[in-house]
């Protein structure tokens, strides 16, 4: 027997004798069904599958194997997917082997970071998940001011990590989002106004693309694939790290929450929109719609000045002064406790289903129209706009991806329910309808918050000028669209 054989047959029966009896008379006997990207039924062969297994660092988990249900739950519980395979991958290796195996065979494929995704796309039902979960390593170098993240890590870590040297980059608000996920589409958070985009801040991103090639797109190297990932999405790749660049910040900042009543909201929004067009950079304001089962719904602000401690009151005064607050939590605060970077558990107790769009300032009757939706006397229904502008809309739309640089917030109507879902279909319907009404309000939508039922023209719109050329990468990078599960950009015909 020649050597290569003989090493190849060895490590075949090395990697048999160390599975459980059962699952390998099972592997051995059963063709495994899967989904195809063409959406109908394929069968894997069990030798395929069990060489993918022998060629991974990481575990490659079937239905029925431990760990398997742990590992494709996903942060939103409303989904339920229940994929074919999830290759938890150890490294870019890993990635490698996975989207080769899910490209010869033609296999409809996920990539999961953080899971956060709102419309379960991180996820998929009878296709191959590449899980990057694992890889969560985050290297600061204090002196250039850079941090080398790898695609599973946290926000809540990334701010942690950096923070410990008086350094940030800006990342979203909700610590256990994907550092992945959020950067592809764009990044918007609270000291967004005074860095741009977490997109904004990126120097350079290694990747696996469709053919199985690794990658580093920077502004040196693959300039126009770097150019595609701040903020195309994950349309062009499964990214393995990124590389940031990060801002001295003070660890002590100036915010909180400050909460009116909603039947007050109509005065507070519009002294507010007033006030908000002319706001500092230095200064981020969430306004968040809350109902309630007795009527007493709430409208909120979610303060971080990230500027000159000494100006701080002075700067949020406006705020306190739009009537009689409920609450006033205003303060000095640790930005880690803005940001809430300690709650990492990478999963929600909630159902939910959320849809969004942008916003060019805020206008009356985008005002009435959150509100009347917003009174209804029911938890667990809310909107949201988080503030845009400042450096955000200083780049030109054509210099990154991300095109709809001039919006003042990207707005979100959102339900979510206890599991098991008893009222999943009624808070779902509620948000299509107040959709219904808001969505004229709105122009082009923040990819982040795009969802499965989006029509492609409003994928298009978020990508707006930029599109045909998004498109002609995309036929360059993954021609056979394998990387479809997100605000999905069709391949150049």
């Amino acid at each position: 027997m020649k050597r290569r054989a003989f090493c190849g047959s060895s490590l075949a029966a090395l990697t048999a004798a160390s599975l459980p009896y059962g699952r390998l008379l099972a592997a051995a006997a059963t063709d495994v069904p899967a989904i195809g990207l063409d959406g109908k039924q394929l069968l894997l062969k069990p030798a395929d599958i069990e060489d993918l297994r022998a060629r991974l660092r990481g575990p490659l988990l079937l239905a029925g194997e431990q760990g398997y249900d742990s590992a494709r739950r996903l942060w939103n519980p409303a989904f339920d997917r229940k994929p074919a395979l999830i290759v938890r991958c150890a490294g870019a290796a890993d990635v490698r082997h996975a989207v080769s195996f899910s490209a010869a065979h033609g296999l409809l494929t996920a990539v999961r970071g953080g899971g956060h995704s709102l419309s379960g796309q991180s996820g998929c039902d009878g296709g191959l998940v590449i899980d990057v979960s694992s890889m969560r390593a985050i290297q600061v170098d204090p002196i250039t001011r850079q941090a080398r993240v790898e695609a599973g890590a946290l926000l809540g870590e990334l701010d942690r990590e950096a923070l410990a040297f008086g350094l940030a980059t800006p990342v979203g608000t909700v610590a256990d989002t994907g550092v992945a996920g959020l950067t592809l589409g764009g990044g918007v958070g609270r000291i967004s106004r005074r860095f741009g985009l977490t997109c904004d801040n990126l120097t350079a991103v290694e990747l696996v693309t469709a053919d199985g090639r690794w990658l580093r797109a920077s502004a040196a190297e693959n300039p126009d694939l770097f150019w595609a990932l701040r903020g195309g999405g994950g349309n062009y790749g499964v990214v393995t790290s990124f590389m940031f660049r990060l801002h001295e910040v003070a660890a002590q900042m100036f915010g909180g929450n400050l909460t009116y009543p909603l039947a007050d909201a109509r005065q507070v929004l519009r002294g507010f929109a007033d006030f908000i067009a002319g706001a500092p950079d230095e200064l981020y304001v969430d306004v968040g719609f809350n109902s309630a089962t007795q009527g007493a719904g709430t409208v909120g602000f979610d303060v971080c000045y990230s500027g000159p401690p000494a100006d701080a009151e002075r700067v949020v005064a406006p705020l306190r002064r739009l009537g009689k607050p409920l609450k006033d939590q205003l303060a000095s605060a640790p930005y880690v406790k803005l940001q809430g970077s300690a709650f990492t558990s990478g999963v929600s107790p909630l159902g939910s289903y959320g849809r969004g769009g942008l916003v060019f300032g805020i206008t009356p009757a985008l005002i009435d129209t959150m509100v009347d939706f917003t009174g209804a006397p029911e938890d667990g229904l809310g909107m949201w706009l988080q503030h845009q502008g400042g450096a955000i809309s200083r780049v030109q739309p054509q210099d990154t991806a991300y095109w709809n640089r001039g919006a003042s917030h990207n707005l979100g109507a959102f339900a979510g329910w206890n599991m098991p879902a008893a009222d999943a279909e009624h808070k779902t319907d509620w948000v299509r309808r107040a959709w219904a009404r808001i969505e004229p309000l709105t122009r082009g939508q923040y990819v982040n918050l795009a969802n499965t039922d989006d029509r492609d023209s409003r994928v298009h719109a978020a990508y707006g000028d930029n599109y045909p050329r998004l498109a002609t990468l995309k036929k360059r990078y993954d021609p056979s669209n394998l990387f479809r599960l997100n605000a999905n950009i069709k391949p150049a015909a």
